[in-house]
């Protein structure tokens, strides 16, 4: 527990607080690009704990919500087939498509079957060798290595009834193309540390010095959190704007260099779709052409798919950082984990979904349901259920709260 109990310490936090407020002179918006890192931020209160100047902006760093309904419905008519045993990481069952999820489409006879790696899907394909079987690869810089060495590994090993629906993207191009939205408000970056430790930092500085926006690589527990948001809004302040590491136990500068060779070998940069923002230019990886036949979209040819995106589902503008999820009016009362219209919703990394977990929820004025605003810091360091119920007393002290 060396590595949890250390930066969840109550004492260096309730520093790290006061240095930002001691900081602060004017009002600055910041951008954390990972959801891992918005749930962080939202179960443990530390948006409530920073200045009101300080604002934490949601960015589109969960995997499952960026997937394109496209190919959500390409996954779907591929896992129908009979011929197909369809394996998928569990987060990506409940997503909706348009009109239908992987769950029914298991309801319905489908071979739809939750693997916790690729080389879980391999190895059912070295089991069922008349099944044809598609492991459904999406995510960032973190999960596309992994998936990368399992085509590798299918082609050294002769498995031909293996392929891969392929959806994986890339952070830099997102964060290049929300610099350049008109109504962008972002001022400076929480880069996500897992993605930085396969691909180092190496691509962040130009965008730094681009758009004049601080990047500081940041990592998940509070403590990490907080330092990544002190290291920016000091920049800020002082008119600077720099790449820093504030997670170096983890990220070395030049990444993880056996990774990135794995990446290069098996798969080539393309335009990618994200789910609610539209395309964006060398945003993603495709199989490069000389692995084309472990392509799940060329082997099945699922190129003519209609898709529609549900009218009352907000969550392009949640993934752009133009609205909080409790201002969405669906939040809470047709949208639910239940009853996802959205995958920030049902994701394990979705804002949606950190929102509707972690904070106590009330009706507004519009419908919608927000998280009530805490009064005191163990109010606020106190995770939420979904009907309202703090885990810790009202009047306890910072001191030996439980996470922050």
């Amino acid at each position: 527990m060396k590595y949890i109990d250390e930066f969840q310490d109550p004492e260096l936090a309730r520093k790290l607080v006061e240095d930002i407020h001691a900081t602060v002179t004017r009002p600055w918006a910041l951008m954390e690009v990972c959801g891992g890192q918005t749930h962080s931020i939202i179960r443990h209160g530390i948006d409530q704990l920073l200045p009101d100047e300080v604002e934490l902006i949601h960015g589109p760093g969960c995997p499952v919500c960026v997937t394109p309904l496209e190919v959500i419905d390409k996954a779907l008519e591929i896992a129908s087939r009979p011929e197909v045993i369809f394996c998928s990481y569990g987060d990506m069952l409940r997503v909706p498509g348009t009109g239908r999820d992987l769950f029914q489409v298991r309801g319905e006879g489908g071979d739809v079957r939750v693997v916790y790696s690729p080389l879980d899907a391999l190895r059912i394909a070295q089991q069922n060798p008349g099944r044809e079987v598609v492991f459904f690869g999406i995510g960032f810089e973190t999960t596309a290595p992994p998936n990368a060495m399992t085509v590798h590994q299918a082609r050294k090993l002769g498995i031909r009834n293996f392929s891969m629906l392929v959806s994986h993207v890339r952070v830099p191009p997102a964060i290049e193309a929300i610099m350049q939205s008109e109504s962008c408000r972002v001022q400076g970056f929480l880069a996500a540390g897992h993605v930085c430790s396969v691909m180092g930092t190496g691509e962040y500085p130009a965008l730094a010095e681009r758009f004049r926006v601080p990047i500081v690589v940041t990592g998940f527990e509070p403590l990490d959190v907080l330092e990544g948001v002190r290291r920016t809004v000091r920049q800020l302040e002082r008119g600077e704007h720099t790449v820093e590491n504030a997670y170096a136990r983890v990220v070395p500068p030049e990444g993880n260099p056996a990774a990135k060779a794995m990446l290069a070998d098996i798969f080539e940069v393309t335009d990618r779709a994200w789910r609610g923002i539209g395309v964006i230019p060398d945003s993603g990886w495709r199989l490069a052409a000389r692995h084309r036949e472990f392509d799940a979209e060329h082997r099945f040819s699922v190129a003519d798919i209609d898709t529609r995106e549900p009218e009352a589902c907000r969550a392009g503008e949640v993934l752009q950082g133009l609205l909080k999820p409790h201002e969405c009016e669906a939040f809470g009362t047709a949208c639910t984990p239940r009853t996802p219209l959205g995958a920030t919703m049902v994701s394990s990394e979705g804002a949606c979904a950190a929102y509707y977990l972690y904070r106590r929820l009330e009706t507004s004025g519009t419908g919608a349901k927000q998280p009530a605003q805490a009064t005191a810091p163990a109010a606020v360091n106190a995770p939420r259920t979904p009907d309202g119920t703090s885990t810790a007393p009202a009047s306890a002290p910072l001191e030996g709260s439980p996470v922050v």
